[in-house]
């Protein structure tokens, strides 16, 4: 979305580099041997999530590259601000990481108190992956098309209602998108989670559905479910006929639960830097792109600075819409 092997050898180059100049301060110590200890990522999330599913794909691939084992740790609870929060307080020595979702740009302005600093307390390694929002509804309901959709919620408003899996999700923000940008009625339901947002619309109780793909991915494969428009740059590759927003008329409609690894500010830059390489490393695979896919991902593979940048927009793209809308969780 957004070889290999000469950019590592490169970065490891330069460290080894700089051992032998023999640079001193405390940015500079002890680094080059780094990892010598296991290594805990923090998920802010229960178990089966797709944070854990990014942390989980990752893992062994991290763990050969690296030379240490990477031990995935849960710490669920306040929307993912727990384990965050967690991470952002602990030692800044590379041995406490964080891989989160698009909770981490979102709650800052969703949440009346955040125990966080997106920008402040947190180093970026690398933006991971992205699943894409999708607008879905039955082939029973009649709606075909997203020009369908806008044009039954003007002719009836407050007729037509969307299921969402929680409030503040990124999907959740999409319909509110929508909404804003097309000037609809629309009634949200909002669903503790994708499971029984998905079961609401497949039974009717809902006429609509925004979701992130690997929620309704096997759906969509069987029918069950039909694909309206789709809140990424691009289209599906295995749903080819899906129009995206962008081209149905919506510019920079670009939503998604993307994935984003992180380390505690004041974590040394050359440890970051040695996280980040073998990170993009791994996430530029063909085999681990193709995995990706199939959960229901568009891998990024995007370093540091790529995630860094990721956090500068998303935070105010989604505060605007959660102004907009008048959200807030107290």
């Amino acid at each position: 979305m957004r070889g290999r092997i000469t950019r590592r050898a490169f970065a490891l180059a330069g460290v080894a580099g700089a051992a032998a100049l023999g640079l001193r301060g405390t940015a500079a110590l002890g680094q080059g041997d780094y990892p010598t200890k296991p290594i805990r990522i923090i998920i802010p999330f229960g178990p089966g999530g797709s944070s854990d599913i990014s942390a989980r794909v990752l893992q062994s691939h991290l763990q050969q590259l690296l030379g240490q084992p990477l031990i995935v740790e849960h710490r669920p609870g306040a929307g993912s601000n727990i384990g965050t929060a967690a991470v952002a307080r602990s030692d800044p020595d590379g041995y406490t990481l964080l891989i989160t979702s698009s909770a981490f740009v979102v709650n800052p302005t969703l949440y009346a108190k955040v125990p966080y600093d997106p920008y402040k307390q947190f180093a970026p390694i690398a933006d991971i992956a992205d699943a894409p929002n999708v607008l879905v509804a039955t082939p029973q309901s009649g709606l075909k098309s997203l020009a369908d959709v806008i044009a039954r919620a003007k002719a009836e408003p407050g007729k037509l209602n969307g299921a969402t899996p929680g409030i503040g999700t990124t999907p959740h923000l999409s319909f509110e998108l929508l909404k804003q940008r097309a000037g609809l009625d629309i009634v949200l339901v909002p669903y503790p989670g994708g499971g029984p947002a998905a079961q609401a619309v497949l039974s009717g109780t809902t006429d609509l559905f925004f979701t992130a793909m690997p929620n309704i991915y096997g759906q969509l494969q069987s029918g069950a479910l039909k694909a309206l428009a789709i809140a990424s740059d691009r289209r599906w590759p295995d749903l080819p006929d899906v129009p995206t927003f962008i081209e149905s008329g919506f510019p920079n409609f670009v939503t998604s639960t993307g994935h984003l690894f992180l380390a505690p500010a004041g974590t040394p830059p050359a440890i970051v830097k040695k996280l980040s390489d073998a990170t993009v490393q791994v996430l530029k695979r063909p085999e681990i792109v193709e995995q990706f896919l199939k959960l229901g991902y568009f891998t990024v593979a995007g370093d540091a600075e790529t995630a860094q940048a990721r956090i500068a927009r998303d935070v105010p793209f989604y505060g605007e819409i959660i102004a907009k809308a008048k959200l807030r969780i107290e």
